[in-house]
């Protein structure tokens, strides 16, 4: 149980920091979600392009203080 909670925790870390990248980044969101799937992928975490945009979509609702608690 310990373990899935270490995942995750790294799971929210690589979403929040993916998605203040997106956020904040000063090249183009392709390009920057391009990186961040790269680096996901160093880590062993494989999404599709779907999933990646799914991420990023629900994090950006998240930090805009639209999500439904």
């Amino acid at each position: 149980m310990k373990g899935l909670n270490v995942l995750a925790a790294f799971l929210g870390g690589a979403a929040v920091g993916a998605a203040l990248g997106v956020l904040f980044a000063p090249e183009k969101g392709e390009d920057t979600r391009s990186k961040i799937a790269e680096i996901l992928r160093k880590k062993g975490i494989r999404l599709n392009r779907n999933e990646m945009d799914n991420l990023v979509d629900e994090i950006a609702t998240e930090l805009n203080g639209d999500a439904t608690a």
